[in-house]
């Protein structure tokens, strides 16, 4: 139920590439809390600001915030829910940020490497990636993969998208 933008955010366009909300109900596990649809967002999200991708702007706003998740006394899918009010907006990352969730988080009409690559890391499905706890533990295993991913990404000249 992702919507999808078809280009690199300008400026002055903010896409929403995910939100937590858009993840309830459905096939959303009903003896989870909604606040489980933030993991796999939050760690991505995380990802990305831990590693030089969040917009200047955006930086100023979540000062303090983004020192407890570099301090890890807040978790990924915390930080997207109070921090970001669930929502993962192109506004919040530099243009090189987008680029790359473009390419690996939304990929070609939503076939998300991300989610492929988050559901190999768990060994589940993706009806079961909300239950999948929102800790460090999870980030630092998913996080070597995105890594890769990226340098990946980097060294074939940042392609649209990963295929």
């Amino acid at each position: 139920m992702l919507i999808f933008a078809d280009r690199i955010p300008h400026a002055d366009t903010v896409t929403k590439y995910d939100d937590a909300s858009w993840h309830y109900g459905g096939i959303y596990p009903a003896d989870l809390p909604d606040e489980a649809a933030a993991t796999h967002i939050g760690v991505f999200v995380a990802w990305c600001l831990l590693n030089g991708y969040l917009d200047d702007e955006a930086a100023e706003d979540f000062a303090d915030e983004l020192e407890d998740l570099r301090a890890r006394s807040i978790t990924p899918g915390r930080f997207l829910l109070h921090v970001m009010d669930e929502k993962f907006v192109s506004s919040d990352l530099s243009e090189g940020g987008n680029a790359f969730t473009i390419a690996y988080y939304q990929g070609s009409e939503g076939d998300s490497r991300y989610i492929d690559d988050f559901v190999a890391a768990f060994d589940t499905d993706t009806t079961d990636i909300y239950r999948v706890p929102d800790t460090w533990d999870v980030f630092d295993r998913i996080a070597e993969r995105i890594a890769a991913r990226h340098a990946a990404w980097l060294d074939s000249g940042r392609p649209r998208f990963i295929v």
